[in-house]
């Protein structure tokens, strides 16, 4: 379907570069397959004990994906 074609999920292992303000995803499986195996950099916009927000820029279709991770109370 449409929604699916515009959708990206993947799964691995990841860190955090507080100096460069990065976070790292190494792949191990991926709906791109192209991608696994890959390292996906992306930038972090914000950073407190309890949200992270990252960001990827540089997308295929110029659109800016965001994504926000909040700690469970």
């Amino acid at each position: 379907t449409a929604t699916m074609q515009g959708s990206l999920a993947y799964f691995g292992t990841y860190s955090i570069n507080e100096a460069d303000k990065t976070i790292s995803f190494k792949t191990e499986g991926s709906t791109f397959p192209n991608s696994e195996g890959e390292v996906l950099k992306r930038i972090i916009t914000n950073l407190t004990a309890d949200e992270l927000i990252y960001t990827n820029p540089a997308t295929t279709t110029g659109a800016r994906i965001e994504a926000v991770w909040k700690r469970v109370k």
